[in-house]
């Protein structure tokens, strides 16, 4: 297990955890999420392989259409 940070608060994860691993575990649709990972926007396209590393800082974003 590793500690990292999500949208300000402390969570534990498997040491082999990947961005998408982590946005299926919370549950979030995918199609309308932003991540950040140390103030880095990460493309969707690199979710797979990026994995989360002890003391990392993610903020995940999830945008609402609307007028």
């Amino acid at each position: 297990m590793v500690e990292i940070t999500l949208n300000g608060t402390p969570r534990s994860v498997e040491s082999s955890t990947s961005i998408s691993t982590l946005v299926e575990e919370l549950a979030m649709p995918e199609r309308r999420l932003a991540v950040e990972l140390n103030g880095i926007v990460v493309r969707k396209a690199d979710w797979p392989e990026t994995i989360l590393k002890a003391d990392d800082r993610i903020e995940i974003v999830h945008f609402v259409g609307g007028g």
